[in-house]
C-alpha cells in the first residue's frame, strides 16, 4: 500500500493505472477504522482493479462545540487494518491541501432539501461540509465507484443527490451497517463509551426494529411510534435527539407513493452521540393503509 499526501501525487500515481486500463474505487473516511470501514474496503475491490482509501479528518463538517479536536485519530493502526484489507493506495492529506485558503473563503456545495431535517437540523452546516470534501476528493481521486456505509444513511443521500445533481460520472455504492453482536451500529464514535454505557447503547437499534415490526404489522399512527420510541430512548438513558419514520427517497414523510420507509434516529448518550436507522419495502398497491402519513 502506498501513501499519498498531495492531489498531484495521487494522480500522477492512478493516472498510471488508468493508462493500464485499470478501474478505480474509493473509500473516503476519517480513520479510526473498525470493521465496519474495513468491509467497505472488500467492497470496492469487488468493483474496481485499484482501491483507494482517504483519511481525513474533516473541520468543515464539525460544529462550534462538537468533537474536532477529539476526535480519535489512530493512523499506526489504521494503515495497518488497510494493509490487510488490500487497499493499494492511501491519501492522507493536511488540511492545508484541502483548503489551501482556509475554509471561510473556500467554494462550498450546498445540497437542498435532503440536508434539511434530521441531522441537518441538529448538526447546522455539517452536510455543507461533507458534501464539499467529498466533492473535492471525488474530484481528486476521480474514481469510477464510490463506497460508503449506510448507517450514514442521510450522508448516503446527501452524496447520491449531489452525485446526480452534479452530473459526476461516479456509481455510489451503499454497504449494510455493520453492527455488534448486540446490535450496536459499528461507529468510531463508540470508543468515547464508557462500560455503562456500552451496556446501554443497543437499545437504540432495538427501539428501532421494533418499530419497524409494529409497522410492518400494519401500525400506521407514525407520530405515535415516534413519540413512543423517544420515550423509550429516554428511559433506557438515552438523550432523543430525533426519531423520525420518513420515506427512504426523499427524507420527507411518508406518503401514497412511498416504496421504502427508512427510520432514522440519533440519540445521546453521555457526551456521545450515536445515530442508526433501518428501512422497510412496503408495496402501496398491497397495502395503502401502511403508507398513512401522520
Amino acid at each position: 500500500m502506498k501513501t499519498y499526501s498531495t492531489a498531484a501525487s495521487l494522480r500522477a500515481a492512478l493516472n498510471t493505472g488508468r493508462r493500464a486500463g485499470k478501474t478505480v474505487a474509493f473509500v473516503p473516511t476519517m480513520g479510526n477504522l473498525h470493521e465496519g470501514h474495513l468491509r467497505l474496503v472488500q467492497r470496492a475491490s469487488q468493483h474496481a482493479d485499484i482501491v483507494v482509501v482517504s483519511i481525513f479528518v474533516n473541520p468543515l463538517q464539525f460544529g462550534a462545540n462538537e468533537d474536532l479536536s477529539s476526535y480519535p485519530r489512530t493512523l499506526a493502526a489504521d494503515k495497518e487494518k488497510l494493509f490487510a484489507a488490500g487497499a493499494q493506495f492511501l491519501f492522507l492529506p493536511q488540511v492545508s491541501e484541502i483548503y489551501p485558503e482556509g475554509m471561510d473563503s473556500h467554494s462550498k456545495i450546498s445540497v437542498p432539501e435532503l440536508s434539511d431535517d434530521h441531522c441537518g437540523a441538529s448538526r447546522p452546516g455539517h452536510f455543507t461540509g461533507v458534501a464539499t470534501v467529498v466533492a473535492k476528493l471525488f474530484n481528486i481521486v476521480q474514481p469510477d465507484t464510490a463506497v460508503f456505509g449506510e448507517k450514514d444513511f442521510q450522508q448516503l443521500s446527501v452524496i447520491r443527490k449531489m452525485v446526480r445533481d452534479l452530473c459526476m460520472p461516479i456509481n455510489i455504492v451503499g454497504v449494510a451497517t455493520a453492527r455488534a453482536d448486540d446490535g450496536l451500529a459499528l461507529s468510531s464514535r463508540n470508543g468515547y463509551l464508557n462500560a455503562d454505557q456500552r451496556r446501554i447503547a443497543p437499545v437504540l437499534h432495538r427501539v428501532l426494529q421494533e418499530t419497524r415490526e409494529a409497522i410492518a404489522c400494519g401500525y400506521d399512527s407514525y407520530s405515535k411510534l415516534e413519540q413512543h420510541a423517544k420515550i423509550s430512548l429516554n428511559k433506557a438513558g438515552l438523550e432523543s435527539d430525533y426519531f423520525t419514520i420518513c420515506d427512504a427517497r426523499t427524507l420527507r414523510p411518508v406518503d401514497l407513493d412511498t416504496e421504502e420507509v427508512v427510520i432514522l434516529a440519533a440519540a445521546k448518550l453521555g457526551s456521545t452521540r450515536l445515530i442508526d436507522n433501518v428501512t422497510l419495502n412496503v408495496n402501496p398497491s398491497a397495502d395503502w393503509g401502511m403508507l398513512a402519513a401522520n
